[in-house]
């Protein structure tokens, strides 16, 4: 059999994952990987906790080296040495040294890009500024880190409010830095729904983060120190800039190559990861593939999704049966204590999408009420109102996020619908969850409304259609937080005072989290009310309306 020989482009997640699986399946192939960088494998996602000292040692950030890769691989991976074009007739690449400025041509059999993405810095006036850095690279958070301990920074500005920018946010602050946020958009991490980040305002509040929303930077100006304009007129003096406003794919390659490109500049890939060009494949944050609920055309910048891709594509070179299921977006991201993480698709999705979706929230316990420690878990599930079937989920709160979204996460990609996350059997004792998990509760209420047995009113469409608005919640608890309503009845009196409701107006129901008010509901509908619960009850409705009104 003839020798194969395969030249990987780039490391990181994807490249080196592809090169390794590569080995693992052809023992005898010439592998070639090609860094243009000094470093073939690092952990760039733990580069703000390195900025922030929380991780000590920059060695701790690299996973592999180029002898690593020699010794228990046998691949030869090259630092500082950059792809320069692609011969596609020729099955043939130019190589650059970047060290020494020597250039060579290479053949391949296959070849892998896994380029990945830089961060966007947009034309403003004065981007180029000493002081203004985005993040990507271990040479990059090296370079942050020397500039504050020399500049002795007292005050960092962050442009952007999604995974990087609040990590460097919560790290700078780790590092005594007074810091302003600015965010685009009207809210922060826009991978979620509003309602969704609202929990993450108060605890920046609470740690003293200055946020600046629905505004952008205009141009930047050096004084005596760095001043930032915005589009609003704001002016902030600030010792350093981190840019934080997302990634575009580095395609150049590609694109002088004539491989087929997406609207937004990434490499198209099949579900066998590869591209145009038969004998080329492409794998990460460069790719753009099919989603897995929605089936649409999409890009998602995440590690764990660029090193399937690059297992996968290693596979299907090395004549494996293999094929890339899509991604869905499950991600996480922590902020003071705080978690967020999501799976599937948001709610601003699904409506541009035309789908007949459903909503449901919950304020579930993540583990008993009755143990000490019991944390909420602010959770919002979406689903198909046609069969059922899951579409996403948001979650946020302290403690026990990350493994409900795993486990919804994981039912979505098998297809599942709210009535498995009704049935599903999860562990339980009384420091880890309860008989009712978080992932069935939400579930139960899904399935409920699935059945007929329940009807749920958005929180934001409370007093739609000149509705009565019912709050069962106790005395003590609506003194203490009322929520706009008419009409106030215990639960407990709800049975004895059926005849102060109207029966010729819908009823919105509400409790704190929606238990009572779910009881309350099904009481009314079987005496002939027209009767709806407000999803994820008043705890919702403060959540939202005092931060994002703040």
């Amino acid at each position: 059999m003839k020798r194969r020989k395969i030249i990987v482009v780039g490391g990181v997640a994807g490249g080196a994952s592809c090169a390794a699986r590569l080995r693992r399946q052809d023992e005898f192939a010439e592998i070639l990987m090609y860094e243009r960088g000094p470093y073939v494998s690092f952990a760039n996602c733990g580069l703000p906790y390195y900025i922030g000292g929380v991780i000590e040692q920059e060695r701790d950030l690299l996973v592999a080296d180029v002898e690593l890769f020699q010794q228990r691989f046998n691949i030869n991976a090259l630092i500082n040495h950059q792809v320069v074009s692609i011969d596609r007739s020729q099955r043939c690449v130019e190589v650059l040294n970047t060290a020494n400025g020597n250039r060579h041509s290479e053949s391949y059999d296959s070849l892998v890009l896994s380029p990945g993405a830089r961060p966007i810095r947009p034309p403003l006036p004065g981007i180029d500024l000493p002081g203004i850095f985005s993040l990507r690279t271990v040479p990059d958070s090296r370079t942050i880190k020397e500039w504050i301990e020399s500049r002795q920074v007292r005050h960092a500005l962050v442009v952007g409010g999604g995974f990087i920018g609040l990590e460097m946010v919560e790290n700078l602050r780790h590092l005594g830095i007074e810091v302003s946020l600015v965010e685009r958009d009207s809210q922060l991490m826009a991978s979620l729904d509003a309602e969704m980040t609202s929990p993450l305002l108060e605890r920046l509040r609470q740690h003293e983060v200055e946020l600046i929303l629905a505004d952008s930077v205009s141009r930047f100006e050096q004084t005596e120190r760095l001043q930032v304009h915005t589009a609003k007129g704001r002016q902030i003096a600030t010792d350093m800039v981190i840019l934080a406003i997302g990634v575009e794919p580095e395609s150049e390659l590609a694109r002088q190559a004539g491989l087929e490109l997406g609207p937004r500049g990434h490499i198209l890939v099949d579900k066998n990861m590869r591209t145009s060009d038969r004998h080329i494949y492409a794998v990460g944050d460069v790719v753009e593939l099919r989603h897995a609920v929605t089936g649409q055309r999409t890009a998602v910048p995440l590690a764990g999704p660029a090193n399937r891709q690059g297992r996968i594509a290693a596979d299907v070179i090395c004549g494996k049966g293999r094929h890339f299921r899509g991604v869905q977006g499950t991600s996480v991201c922590g902020l003071f204590g705080m978690t967020l993480a999501a799976t599937g698709v948001n709610e601003k999705a699904l409506q541009a999408s035309g789908l007949d979706y459903g909503v449901v929230y919950a304020h579930p316990n993540h583990h008993v009420g009755y143990y000490p420690g019991a944390k909420p878990i602010f959770t919002k599930l979406l689903f198909d109102k046609t069969d059922g079937r899951l579409l996403g989920a948001q979650a946020v709160g302290e403690e026990g996020v990350e493994r409900r979204i795993d486990v919804i996460a994981m039912a979505i990609q098998m297809g599942g619908s709210v009535f498995d996350l009704e049935e599903a059997e999860l562990c339980y004792a009384p420091q880890y969850g309860a008989a009712k998990d978080p992932v069935n509760m939400v579930g139960m209420i899904a399935a409920n409304q699935m059945r007929g047995d329940l009807f749920i009113t958005p929180w934001k469409d409370l007093h739609k259609d000149n509705a009565l608005v019912l709050d069962v919640r106790d005395a003590d608890e609506v003194s203490c937080d009322p929520i706009p309503g008419e009409l106030h009845i215990p639960v407990n009196e709800l049975r004895a005072r059926l005849h102060e409701l109207p029966k010729d107006r819908s009823i919105h129901v509400c409790c704190a989290v929606g238990a009572r008010a779910y009881t309350a509901v099904r009481l009314l509908m079987q005496h002939g009310f027209d009767a709806s619960l407000m999803s994820g009850g008043a705890n919702t409705w403060f959540c939202v309306q005092n931060n994002l009104d703040h």
